[in-house]
């Protein structure tokens, strides 16, 4: 490539960021024309260097952080969500030593994924891989015998697997890609020594692109401050994926514990000692509830009345003519004042047509119940009182669901967090169960009490 295109290649490229918030403004399908238009008398060459700039094109998301203060790339994402479009970039990048990726060009780069197939089928050859996002005169030779990339500035990548950390003792880097980090083989040895290899240069950094999955490593990478976290749900691609598969999918998994993960991008957890497991849930799963002999709408207060409080759990539930509990909705409200998440008792109330508002009154006694029928004296409360631990109560409704006595009419995954994060010290999370407090409020009401007593002792 002669000196002439490399200045034109800098230039349109500059040209091009210039007009990213114009251009990012239109639909997909106007922005090269507008530019076409813009540069009428523009090679075809110089045309293909606009279409694959990416900082003109990205999400914020899939751009390098814009803090300087980072040594490792986090990109949490789901299926779909552009998550290897942004690692091969940030490679390119690297390795042509690109404005707003490095000041010079990374000389050894490592690639790693789970296992030297998925290197070379998704982030080498795949639709959004290294051979398919630079400019002809730009695109790096790929020996696959050698499992090398070699760029024609004198860059290197090198292929490495997951399944092989052994492979990653010895060479040296200045970057490195690693993809689909939660589902490696051998997950904290490759890891170590990919870090002692990445040596190379004033600063060694690296990318790291995967669907999250709870492992310890992916968690410690969360709390460490020098790692860079972006997130993208599968929607924040939909432009590049098909309507019908976004639309199945969301149907199919939205919500459940699957579909958080793959589709959102979310770390989905649960405590080893919990009550509830994320299969007992999904298990107990259902569309719509109907039939149902009484609904109760279960409050459990904040301790204190500020608006920093805990949240206030609100949750609706009914029971049918067969003693089947169902959850109809979770209405929990944070930062409330009591006339606030009164209000919205009540609203929760009328709307579903419930029976009573059953109100734990541990808390700040008849102070809840007080405020209740300040904003509308004629409903009916319940006052219940906790005579044991959360984790106590809790069982008895647990069983319910282990013996397929409860279902959910919807998904609920703030409760369901809750539910599945929730151990013997009355925590989740670190901190206190509103959600599911109002829930063990509710079931234990009408499916554990007999006549205002409680079925179960202790309740």
């Amino acid at each position: 490539m002669n000196s002439r295109l490399l200045l034109d290649c800098a230039m349109l490229r500059s040209f091009a960021t210039s007009l990213r918030d114009v251009l990012k403004s239109l639909p997909p399908n106007r922005r090269i024309p507008l530019l076409r238009q813009l540069l009428p008398i523009a090679t075809a060459d110089q045309i293909e260097v606009i279409e694959r700039e990416w900082l003109v094109w990205a999400r914020i998301d899939q751009l390098p952080p814009e803090s300087d203060d980072w040594s490792i790339w986090l990109v949490l994402g789901g299926r779909g969500a552009g998550k290897t479009r942004t690692g091969a970039e940030w490679i390119k990048g690297m390795a042509l030593g690109l404005a707003g990726f490095a000041d010079m060009p990374a000389g050894r780069i490592a690639l790693v994924g789970e296992t030297q197939g998925q290197v070379r089928d998704v982030m080498i050859e795949g639709v959004s891989g290294l051979l398919s996002i630079h400019t002809r005169w730009e695109r790096p030779s790929w020996y696959p015998s050698r499992r090398r990339l070699e760029w024609p500035n004198g860059a290197i990548g090198q292929v490495f697997s997951a399944e092989d950390p052994e492979g990653l003792r010895g060479p040296q880097f200045a970057a490195a890609w690693s993809d689909e980090l939660a589902k490696w083989p051998n997950l904290q040895e490759c890891w170590d020594m990919l870090q002692f290899g990445l040596r190379l240069g004033d600063r060694p950094r690296q990318i790291v692109t995967t669907t999250p999955r709870p492992v310890p490593l992916l968690k410690r990478l969360l709390a460490d401050s020098h790692v860079a976290v972006s997130r993208a749900a599968t929607a924040a691609n939909r432009y590049n994926l098909a309507p019908e598969f976004i639309r199945n999918i969301t149907e199919t998994y939205g919500g459940t514990r699957l579909g958080r993960q793959e589709i959102d991008g979310e770390i989905v957890e649960e405590s080893a000692d919990a009550l509830w497991t994320r299969a007992m849930i999904e298990s107990c799963r259902e569309t719509a509830a109907s039939g149902l002999a009484r609904i109760v709408v279960a409050v459990d207060p904040p301790a204190s009345s500020s608006a920093r409080a805990d949240s206030c759990g609100l949750v609706v539930a009914g029971i049918d003519g067969d003693g089947v509990g169902h959850v109809l909705e979770d209405g929990t409200i944070a930062g409330a004042r009591p006339h606030e998440w009164a209000q919205k008792a009540i609203a929760l109330y009328r709307r579903f047509e419930a029976d009573a508002l059953v109100v734990e009154v541990n808390q700040g006694g008849e102070m809840a119940t007080s405020v209740i029928r300040e904003v509308d004296p004629g409903v009916p409360v319940t006052a219940v009182r906790a005579t044991r631990g959360k984790y106590l109560r809790a069982e008895p409704v647990a069983a319910l669901y282990a013996q397929g006595r409860v279902r959910h009419a919807g998904r609920f995954p703030q409760l369901e967090d809750e539910m599945c994060d929730f151990g013997p010290a009355g925590l989740s999370s670190g901190r206190s169960p509103d959600r599911l407090d109002a829930l063990v409020w509710a079931l234990t009401h009408l499916m554990l009490m007999a006549k205002g007593r409680p079925r179960v002792r202790g309740i």
